[in-house]
């Protein structure tokens, strides 16, 4: 257990403040916060490939409110809270008493009796996801601070319109992986690029949390989409602050290729203007059923004036010798298989499909590791006492 003995002594060496907290956004968290998720995570990881149980519950419940589709975040989060030792129960909204207009603070407070985690995935409007998981947090807080609740569920952010720490920290720990360490990724180029898909509505959380956590970590990070597809303006100043604080830098450009070019690392992943994102949110709340199929028509007819935004082995050929790595959050739109043309060839997924595999397989314990982080006082007691 050499690799997780190193991995112990470096979590000993941080200062995180994460005990009693909730995780839900990447960039409230410190360095330190950001690391002890990652260490944690990985010595799970390490302990699961060897078959040494890490419970810290007797017994208990965590819930998962899903308000968008999911697999690998809805089974990520299920194996996670299985290996920590809770019961998984998932809120249904149109099965609850929510959909006869019981309130958010109703319906927190009734959830958690014995609830020790709540996961939330609320991803597709803007303005609305965070704010929604904040509600439900001071709903909680109140609860447990009026002795409604024994104890006060941890809160983990499992998408919302903002960011999705559990996706981009299982990116980082794949590149941490990769290229041999923090120190290692320092200098390394990052094309975080849009990417043409046949649909529409994609969230814009992936590539906000992507530029928000790897300019924290010193690397190039480039953005890259054309024009009108942008991101928060927020989540770009952010970046940019990181970048300087790091030493590393943050470009936004819009040509695929000047991102790809001289890349260690491509990221192409679609997603929506912010701009149709928030008139998808007007219509649904107006309930109107034509003018969100005349957006999505128009919003398809645009995507469509940027088929050649693909990452095609000739656009690989441009990264650093020609071999950079592709990393994506799954599905991909892959042409030639899930779709006639889309983000990716099929060649070049199926060479780097593993990959993505071991990226997405992170994600478990990087959920594991914000709730036993939030749960243990002292996690490297905890983490060393499983290894006896």
């Amino acid at each position: 257990m050499t690799e997780f003995n190193k991995r112990l002594q470096e979590l000993e060496s941080l200062a995180p403040d994460l005990f009693g907290g909730d995780f839900l956004l990447t960039w409230e968290n410190s360095l330190d916060n950001l690391k002890a998720v990652m260490l944690v995570a990985e010595m799970l990881q390490m302990l699961h490939k060897k078959k040494i149980p890490w419970r810290i519950f007797d017994y208990g419940l965590a819930i998962s409110i899903f308000r968008d589709n999911s697999t690998r975040t809805r089974f990520s989060f299920a194996s996670a809270v299985n290996g920590l030792g809770l019961a998984l129960s998932e809120l249904d909204e149109v099965k609850s008493q929510i959909a006869h207009g019981e309130t958010v603070r109703e319906t927190a407070n009734m959830i958690s009796f014995l609830t020790e985690v709540i996961g939330i995935r609320d991803d597709m409007y803007p303005g609305e996801g965070h704010t929604y998981m904040q509600e439900v947090a001071d709903a909680v807080s109140e609860g447990h601070a009026n002795g409604v609740l024994a104890q006060r569920p941890t809160l983990v952010n499992l998408q919302c319109d903002l960011d999705h720490p559990t996706q981009s920290m299982s990116d980082l720990l794949k590149l941490k992986d990769y290229f041999g360490g923090w120190d290692a990724l320092k200098g390394k180029k990052i094309a975080m690029s849009w990417a043409y898909s046949p649909s529409y509505g994609k969230p814009l959380s992936v590539p906000q949390g992507v530029i928000n956590l790897m300019t924290r970590f010193g690397m190039d990070v480039v953005l890259a989409h054309p024009e009108g597809y942008d991101l928060l303006p927020d989540t770009l100043d952010t970046a940019k602050t990181f970048a300087n604080q790091s030493g590393g830098s943050f470009t936004h450009v819009h040509s695929m290729a000047e991102a790809f070019k001289d890349a260690d690392i491509v990221y192409p992943k679609s997603w929506a203007p912010m701009a149709v994102m928030q008139k998808r949110t007007e219509l649904l709340k107006q309930g109107d059923k034509q003018g969100l199929k005349d957006l999505e028509q128009h919003c398809l007819a645009e995507n469509k004036r940027h088929m050649d935004w693909e990452c095609t082995e000739d656009m690989m050929k441009i990264t650093k010798a020609g071999n950079a790595l592709y990393e994506h959050c799954l599905p991909a739109d892959i042409s030639g298989i899930s779709c006639e043309h889309g983000e990716v060839a099929k060649t070049v997924f199926e060479r780097y499909r593993l990959h993505t595999y071991q990226e997405a397989g992170y994600k478990p314990f990087v959920i594991a590791a914000m709730i036993f982080m939030s749960k243990v006082r002292q996690p490297v007691t905890k983490l060393s006492s499983f290894t006896r």
